[in-house]
């Protein structure tokens, strides 16, 4: 009773006062933590039934295997499925279905596998656990692979295996696939289960078919915010900042509550029309109905008059956030605003005022504040911060921090240096960072590197007909006109030609 009130105190003293304990009281204590957030203290009374000789039955195992799945501790899940095998206990479904969770929760996909291939009978949660375990480790594949075995074992699925299923082709940018789940579910009679419908907005708009999405969006009923958030983040996905704008000023309009998903999902729009204005405005919103005490809530406003050039306004809510709140994706944000707009200077202290507050630099705070050192032509500092990187055994340096000191030392002129710096590179250079090194060359009409850096990119790229006349640009400015018609005479021979420029002027909305 205590359990399912949520008084886990209350159960506890309850369960202490006892002289004697069956196994259904112990099992009763372990289910009641976990159902209340509490896994560590799940473990804690399995560990003191084993050591107090009580022997676990089924129920105990199908208790105890979530909370394992929880807390990632697969030796112990391991251990607890040599104990099943070895008392015959995975005869149930049900445990054995627990099993299956457990390891797709602990990341072993291999184990789960196994276990799932070694069950005489499958039932539609041990199909979708499977499924769900691909798509969370990143093998979306695999996921669909399941989905057509599913169907030939003539197993029912239900909105969970659909839904899964959906965000599986989203992922992969299969609609093709998607439109084949989608009437799948209408003939299962599960297109209107509101899980189906948000999964069905995700996956068309990821396919890049967002009519699709508005289709689905238009016969749902409206009255919850998830399809609303999904419709919203489906906008923005697409870049259609305005409609997700307009989405939400009907959410309200409709009596909806918008939840911080809800402001997540808005926020970007802000970013995407770069309207100072409007982004006033959602700020106002966001401060009257109580969610800017939201850490994600608040790091997207910063980002959101970061972009549209609002400093000010920007740092006066990052400062009104308790130092001890802010976070690593709140550090990088504003590190990142200030290094945009040429502020490398603010953008380098920020970076050591937040590791001087313990905040510990990802990789993307380190690539915001190398990009805000390259624009502001700060080398020394960048270099610097390199170095603080090398230095460090806990941080590696990727493609994207060579690209960063590549620009930051071509753009003043250190050209050989930038070179060196790319031979002696533990990673294969991508054409990000020759790319740095052949604008290096243009600024500095640097012929020799700028034949090498074009070298490897149309290799790398040999449809991007911008290192063609990047490549004519320099041989032009050096007084090389032939080389120069050569390069243009390559490119037309290849068929490649450039894409025309365009540029779009906004009145009034229009």
């Amino acid at each position: 009773m205590y359990m399912s009130c949520g008084e886990t105190e209350l159960a506890k003293r309850v369960f202490d006062a006892m002289r004697e304990r069956s196994v259904v009281s112990w099992n009763t204590m372990i289910s009641g933590y976990f159902r209340n957030g509490c896994a560590k203290e799940a473990l804690g009374v399995f560990y003191w039934m084993m050591n107090v000789g009580v022997e676990p039955d089924c129920a105990t195992v199908v208790s105890v295997l979530p909370a394992i799945g929880s807390l990632k501790e697969i030796v112990l899940g391991r251990q607890v499925h040599a104990f099943v095998e070895e008392k015959g206990l995975g005869k149930m479904i049900k445990l054995r279905n627990a099993l299956v969770d457990m390891y797709v929760k602990c990341g072993s996909m291999n184990e789960a596998r196994l276990v799932f291939d070694s069950m005489g009978e499958r039932d539609v949660v041990t199909w979708t656990s499977m499924i769900n375990g691909y798509i969370l480790n990143g093998d979306a594949r695999s996921a669909l692979a399941l989905c057509w075995l599913m169907q030939r074992e003539g197993v029912k699925p239900n909105f969970v295996t659909i839904a899964s299923l959906l965000s599986a082709c989203g992922s992969l940018h299969l609609s093709k696939h998607g439109r084949c789940l989608h009437a799948w579910a209408i003939r299962q009679k599960l297109e209107s289960d509101v899980m189906v419908e948000t999964a069905l907005i995700d996956m068309y708009s990821k396919c890049n078919c967002v009519h699709c999405s508005f289709q689905v969006f238009a016969k749902t009923s409206k009255k919850r915010t998830v399809p609303w958030n999904a419709i919203i983040s489906g906008c923005i996905h697409n870049r259609l900042g305005r409609a997700a704008i307009e989405h939400f000023k009907q959410m309200l309009m409709e009596a909806v509550q918008p939840n911080e998903a809800t402001l997540n999902s808005l926020l970007p729009a802000y970013t995407i029309l770069v309207d100072l204005h409007q982004a006033m405005n959602i700020h106002g919103y966001v401060v009257r109905s109580g969610f800017l005490s939201s850490i994600e809530v608040a790091t997207g406003l910063i980002d959101s008059y970061s972009k549209c050039g609002s400093l000010a306004y920007a740092h006066q809510i990052f400062n009104e956030i308790p130092e001890k709140e802010r976070d690593i994706i709140l550090w990088s944000v504003i590190i990142a605003g200030y290094g945009m707009h040429g502020h490398g200077e603010v953008a380098v202290s920020l970076f050591y005022h937040m590791v001087r507050s313990g905040v510990r630099p990802n990789d993307v705070t380190f690539t915001s504040v190398l990009h805000a050192c390259s624009h502001a032509g700060l080398v020394d500092e960048g270099l610097g911060l390199f170095r603080f990187m090398l230095e460090d055994p806990k941080v590696s340096p990727q493609t994207d921090h060579y690209t960063c000191i590549v620009d930051l030392l071509g753009r003043a002129g250190r050209l050989a240096e930038a070179y060196d710096l790319i031979r002696s590179m533990p990673l294969q250079p991508n054409h990000a960072i020759w790319g740095a090194l052949l604008g290096a060359c243009v600024i500095h009409e640097n012929v020799e590197l700028g034949e090498l850096a074009v070298k490897w990119l149309i290799e790398l790229e040999p449809e991007n007909t911008g290192n063609y006349v990047l490549m004519a640009k320099i041989y032009a400015a050096v007084g090389r006109w032939k080389d120069a018609e050569n390069v243009r005479h390559m490119m037309n021979e290849s068929g490649l030609r450039k894409t025309p420029a365009h540029s779009l002027v906004e009145v009034r909305n229009m």
